[in-house]
């Protein structure tokens, strides 16, 4: 007889309320009138990103972190809870940032009409009617549904539905810009293409590890992995899924879609999906790599730290001959990238070690990458926003403020002291030199020093070169935009003056729970 899985609902109210909320965005949709959705669809989205912080803030405090759930498909613990509550803060700001209208003549950034042909009348039509698509925001809801998942997923199989769920709505949201179309478009091709390789590739190396364990529960599996020893049919499987998260992560060779998308997508999804994949993505990794493939870390530790200097070194490397911005910003989230896997790279425990070191990295990752995207929507000319570096000269002279908490994003990706980059990079370092990987942690540091180069180019052609007659300038935006751009910039600061409480944080949520 079938028995239907026991779920703690008072654990899972927060995911269940953020697909709640994304359900009734699409009721929205179907049934309200075209003036009301907006507004509708934007204080749905918040109201539903508040309650589910509040309520992932609640679990976090209560008893019932640690337990499993739904069959051991979902384990809410520490690690799974502050990621899940990352996920939502990133995705608080990346709402304003999609709702924001004062930059581009009262209306969005993202396309009027998705089917329209880009140049035909149909398109310009529903340009001049200040249409917009507000099915983003459902969208939206769906892909942070998908992430919150991602995070506690306890099995292989709701890791698999968990990475569909989270993808298949980006892929929509890349290609909805309201300018340069074409580039957009393209993005969301290649992006949809390369990631439904990756998935397949990774429900491949899903099956063999079930054929290996005969349990796709993560947890039996490292059971019979430390048992049983080293398998061909597991290392296979190990290969074949690292690929599909990997992929999600954006690590070399599977960076290709990360320059394109970054430059093609929206700036508001590109700042958005920026922080809050990676975040979700790398706590996905970490929980597999450490609750199902721990007892094989001396086979996959030397590949995957193979990957992470290739990814530190041709991330920084590429970086440095961008001409564009979110090219730019797109090869430093590659060489992020490698730096978070160097931090993979160390040993668990639960103190300070590499689960808690590469969570605060993503915490001072995320909020540098959206506030420094949320700055770049705002440099703009006659035909909206300029990516051109060439064009940003002389940004501080004519806006300093701007300019200056641009510079402070810029420096915090670099790792400079005082900064929460700095703290980051000092985490995920001596994590991996705690585990003997010091020819990573040397790598790193090579690549850290790339990096600061293009970093500080950027800030010299800012603050110490003159501007050209079509320099681009700087537009007011909304009040949701602005407190964005200032809580990112605070939090970057305090994180690096003051990263006491969220290390101790961290600390205390410890490390994963099979």
């Amino acid at each position: 007889m079938f028995e239907s899985p026991g779920i703690s609902y008072a654990t899972l109210w927060p995911v269940l309320l953020v697909l709640g909320v994304a359900c009734a965005g699409v009721v929205v949709e179907a049934f309200a009138p075209r003036a009301a959705r907006f507004n509708t669809q934007v204080s749905l989205a918040l109201a539903g990103l508040v309650a589910a912080l509040a309520g992932t803030v609640a679990v976090g405090a209560g008893s019932s972190l640690g337990a499993s759930t739904g069959e051991g498909a979902l384990i809410v613990d520490g690690p799974g809870v502050f990621s899940q509550g990352l996920v939502l803060l990133v995705s608080l700001g990346g709402v304003a940032l999609f709702a924001e209208r004062r930059l581009d003549n009262g209306v969005s950034a993202f396309a009027g009409q998705a089917a329209a042909l880009p140049g035909t009348p149909a398109e310009r039509t529903a340009s001049q009617r200040g249409l917009e698509h507000t099915e983003v925001y459902p969208l939206m809801m769906f892909a942070v549904g998908g992430m919150m998942l991602f995070c506690i997923s306890g099995d292989l199989l709701m890791l698999f539905v968990a990475l569909e769920v989270l993808s298949l709505p980006l892929y929509l949201l890349t290609g909805l810009a309201r300018r340069r179309r074409l580039l957009s478009q393209e993005a969301a091709l290649k992006y949809f293409l390369l990631g439904a390789f990756s998935s397949g590739i990774f429900l491949y190396g899903l099956a063999l590890v079930y054929g290996f364990a005969g349990s796709m529960s993560l947890a039996e599996i490292g059971e019979v992995a430390a048992e049983d020893g080293s398998s061909p049919l597991l290392l296979l499987g190990i290969g074949l899924m690292a690929v599909g998260l990997l992929f999600k992560t954006g690590a070399v060779p599977f960076h290709s879609w990360t320059p394109d998308v970054y430059q093609g997508a929206p700036t508001p999804v590109t700042a958005w999906m920026s922080a809050a994949t990676k975040i979700a993505a790398f706590a996905a990794m970490l929980r597999l790599f450490y609750v199902a493939f721990g007892a094989e870390g001396d086979i996959w530790r030397p590949a995957i730290g193979v990957i992470a200097v290739l990814t530190m070194l041709l991330g920084a490397s590429f970086a440095v001959v961008q001409t564009d911005v979110k090219r730019m910003l797109g090869y430093s989230a590659v060489a992020h990238t490698g730096f978070l896997l160097t931090g993979l790279l160390g040993v668990q425990t639960d103190a300070f070690g590499s689960t808690q070191a590469v969570l605060f990295y993503l915490t001072a990752y995320g909020f540098a990458t959206l506030g420094a995207f949320a700055i770049v929507s705002l440099v703009r000319g006659p035909n909206g926003e300029v990516n051109s570096l060439d064009r940003w000269a002389g940004l501080g002279r004519s806006n300093p403020w701007v300019a200056a908490t641009f510079a402070v994003f810029l420096l915090s990706m670099a790792g400079l002291p005082l900064t929460a980059g700095f703290i980051g990079k000092w985490g995920v370092f001596a994590a991996a030199l705690g585990a003997g990987q010091w020819p990573v942690v040397a790598v790193a540091i090579g690549s850290s020093i790339i990096a600061i180069f293009f970093y500080v180019r950027v800030m010299m052609l800012m603050f110490f070169t003159d501007p050209r007659e079509d320099a681009a300038s700087v537009v007011t935006p909304s009040y949701a935009t602005t407190v964005v751009i200032a809580l990112s910039a605070v939090a970057t600061v305090l994180l690096g003056v003051i990263p006491g409480p969220v290390l101790s944080l961290l600390v205390d949520a410890g490390g994963f729970i099979g």
